[in-house]
């Protein structure tokens, strides 16, 4: 769509407000908003945004970083093909933006200029990823200064569609209209937990997806009285809420899926076992990205289904990364690779291409998979003596653990670059300061609806 149709389909829908969003390294979505009035103009130049916008914790603490103060400026330069008149709120519309330089560069501290370059490079290969992230999350009342689940249900229980059906039709409708295609819905297992999925697409676009969902999820929910919630463990004694990424490549044509062999004992392909090995080899260091906040850690802990080791495998939802069966006469169509480790407190853009940057890694070095890593069984079942024999060790399980092995994994931090690396290690190092040094109840509100 080119700016003069947007323009025009603005108006002629009677918008008033543009926000051009983007995501910070806090994990959280941020944006200016343009009036209709002065939307030609802005989406030729752009709204300015101070450098120090990606030094603020999930908390607007400001942190020290060179190049990152109060002097200078980049534009926020919104993408023309994410442009969505928002059904919750029809006289407003939304765009994603890119972080982009006064010199009209990608800035360097862009979080989805990170994941454009990711995509580069697997083009590079005749790679052409496609994406899709499964969110879980919950709905939630107030009462006086906490919140509680919307139902006490029971996992896939017939009972917990009917105390959400409302809010979710709603969130179906408002997500298709806004061309998210979904694909199937069930009440979770945590008392008002939820998990809508939505296809997949190309990774850029799944990423951009993504904040478009939390933003409908939350504002349809909040028109209906309630409050959702994509913390990773917004309640202690509930379920976690992670966002798995689902990950394939085709070639260029999009004709065929480069992960799939039908000759292998798995159906998958000697390039989806090189980009397994890449992810397992940076998994430690991956969490930090991927599972980036204080609260992150409340979830990923052994026997809960949130994976909590180094291990990968079929069909196991106790793995790090899973490999999916396959539907029945759409083979190729469905292989995928399912990364666990992640849930929404993580920038999409940052996830998502640190993800693909590690399993291009492996491609790129011919890596082969650990046999030993690989296992059929939950892990949490082997002695401490078998998991060490296999080489199978335990995730990070703090923040601060996945912050050194982060600060230690120099392909990861090379791909992101030093900029965006070094903001981000120091806002998430200043979270884990923060949230460290008080109680748990703080740190579960203070993460509840700001995810």
């Amino acid at each position: 769509m080119n700016n003069r149709e947007i323009v025009r389909r603005a108006r002629d829908a009677g918008v008033q407000l543009v926000s051009f969003f983007y995501c910070d390294n806090g994990g959280t979505i941020r944006g200016k908003a343009t009036h209709v009035s002065g939307l030609e103009g802005r989406l030729n130049s752009g709204i300015g945004l101070t450098l120090a916008m990606q030094a603020y914790t999930s908390m607007d603490d400001l942190q020290v970083i060179q190049g990152m103060g109060p002097v200078g400026e980049v534009r926020l330069i919104p993408d023309p093909d994410t442009f969505t008149i928002l059904p919750y709120a029809p006289k407003r519309a939304m765009m994603l933006a890119d972080l982009v330089t006064t010199s009209r560069r990608p800035w360097e501290a862009c979080p989805r200029d990170f994941l454009k370059r990711a995509l580069a490079r697997a083009e590079s290969l005749g790679l052409t990823i496609q994406a899709a992230m499964e969110p879980e999350w919950y709905l939630a009342t107030k009462e006086e200064d906490g919140f509680v689940p919307l139902d006490e249900s029971l996992d896939n229980a017939s009972i917990g569609y009917t105390f959400a059906q409302d809010v979710i039709d709603d969130v179906i409708e408002a997500l298709e209209t806004q061309g998210l295609r979904v694909q199937q819905y069930y009440a979770e297992l945590g008392h008002g937990q939820q998990e809508l999925s939505i296809e997949h697409t190309d990774a850029l676009r799944a990423a951009d997806n993504h904040i478009i969902y939390r933003e409908t999820v939350r504002n349809v929910a909040y028109q209906h009285g309630l409050f959702a919630s994509f913390a990773p463990k917004p309640f202690p004694d509930q379920a976690g809420s992670g966002c798995h990424i689902h990950l394939s490549a085709w070639d260029g044509d999009g004709a065929n899926n480069l992960f799939y062999d039908s000759t292998d004992y798995q159906n998958i392909s000697a390039l989806a076992y090189q980009f397994i090995a890449g992810v397992m080899e940076h998994l430690p260091g991956l969490i930090a990205l991927t599972c980036p906040s204080m609260n992150s850690y409340r979830r990923i802990s052994p026997g809960s289904w949130a994976p909590a080791f180094t291990c990968w495998g079929p069909d196991n939802r106790e793995a790090a990364l899973r490999i999916p069966s396959l539907f029945w006469d759409a083979e190729m169509a469905s292989t995928n690779l399912e990364y666990r480790t992640v849930d929404s407190s993580s920038n999409p853009y940052i996830a998502l291409g640190s993800v693909i940057a590690a399993g291009l890694d492996g491609i790129e070095r011919g890596l082969r998979p650990s046999e030993g890593q690989r296992l059929d069984v939950d892990p949490t079942s082997l002695t401490t003596e078998e998991l060490e024999r296999r080489g199978i060790r335990r995730l990070p399980s703090s923040l601060k653990e996945a912050i050194s092995e982060l600060e230690a994994d120099t392909t990861l931090t090379d791909a992101m670059g030093e900029q965006l690396a070094n903001s981000y290690l120091t806002v998430r190092r200043a979270e884990w300061d923060m949230f460290s040094q008080r109680d748990a109840e703080f740190e579960i509100r203070h993460h509840f609806y700001k995810y």
